[in-house]
C-alpha cells in the first residue's frame, strides 16, 4: 500500500489535519501535512514548478 507524503516536508500523511488540492498551475495533486499548512511552509509542484505558501 502506497502512502502519500507532504509536498513540503516529505513526511508521511498519517496524522489528522492534512489536505490535498490541485496545483493552480497544472492540476497535479499537492499534499500538505498539518504542520506545514499551519506554519505556511512553502511548497513547489514537482511537475510544473509552481510555488505556494
Amino acid at each position: 500500500m502506497a502512502f502519500e507524503k507532504c509536498s513540503s516536508c516529505n513526511a508521511p500523511l498519517s496524522e489528522e489535519g492534512w489536505t490535498k488540492f490541485e496545483c493552480p498551475g497544472c492540476g497535479t495533486i499537492i499534499y500538505r501535512c498539518q504542520r506545514c499548512r499551519h506554519q505556511s511552509i512553502p511548497y513547489e509542484c514537482k511537475k510544473c514548478g509552481f510555488r505556494g505558501p
